[in-house]
Parts: structure tokens; sequence; C-alpha cells
């Protein structure tokens, strides 16, 4: 009977302490990944498509720093506008505008994303992003060296 009494987080609840967490994360420089521990669960596991830098399975908490860190490196500015979720059970929709800045050249682009968010306890447990055009993500990311090699 409790557990039905529980009130669950919504979606947007479940998000904000997310991307809070991890700004905080990235903003402390430390690496203390004891930081994650308030959004994300130790077992979690983020996939990445196969055509990105920071591509693959990035699991637990470890994994999950490692990849803020590398996608730190890549990119100078990342911004998340007019998110929207929608949330059945435990498994979060997410759509949201992405904006992202190159660190190799500048370059921003802005681009549609989705993610599909599995939480267990509160805390990312799984997580999958779509992102619109992985062909523009590459070409942002590509140093000005590497530009002028492919003309």
């Amino acid at each position: 009977m409790d557990k039905a009494l529980e009130r669950q987080s919504t979606a947007m609840e479940l998000l904000e302490n997310m991307f809070d967490v991890e700004m905080r994360f990235l903003q402390s420089g430390s690496g203390n990944i004891e930081m994650l521990t308030g959004a994300f669960h130790s077992d979690v596991v983020v996939h990445e498509p196969q055509s990105l830098p920071y591509s693959g399975d990035w699991s637990g908490l470890e994994g999950i720093a490692a990849l803020f860190q590398k996608m730190q490196e890549s990119w100078s500015n990342v911004a998340v506008e007019n998110l929207q979720a929608a949330q059945n059970d435990d498994i979060v929709f997410m759509s949201c505008t992405l904006s992202l800045t190159s660190r190799a050249n500048g370059m921003t682009i802005r681009q549609p994303f989705a993610e599909v968010l599995r939480f267990r306890d509160g805390r990312l447990f799984e997580g999958t992003p779509f992102y619109y055009d992985t062909s523009e993500i590459l070409a942002a990311l590509a140093k000005p060296t590497d530009a002028a090699r492919t003309n």
C-alpha cells in the first residue's frame, strides 16, 4: 500500500535533475564520480551512435563520467532548447532542439534531438539518444585542416 502512495517524479523533474547533476559535474572539473549518484544509477548505460567520436555503450558511473569528458572535449557549448517530455512508467521520451558549438573550429549547429531514457529509483538507468543529422555533427567537429583536405 505504501508503494501506491509514493509520489513518482514527473518526466521534467527527472530531466531537470539529470541535467543539473551533469552540469555541476562538468563545471566542477574534479572528475569526482560520486557527484553523479544523485541522478545516475550505478549500473547506468548510455548507447551513443557508432558514427560519432564518442560512440558505443558507456556503462556505470565511470563510463558516464568518461562520456561527459569526451563530449566536453568535442563541444565548448551545449544548449538544450524547447525541451519537451512524455512519460510512461519508468520510461521518459524527450525531445528538444540541441545547439552544439565545436571546440575544433567554433562552428555552431542546431538540430532536433530525441532520447529514450529509462529511470530506476529516480536515477537514469539507460539512455538511447537519437541525433537528427550525425553527418552535420561530424562536419562541425572537423578541424579546419581536416576540411581543407577534403576540398
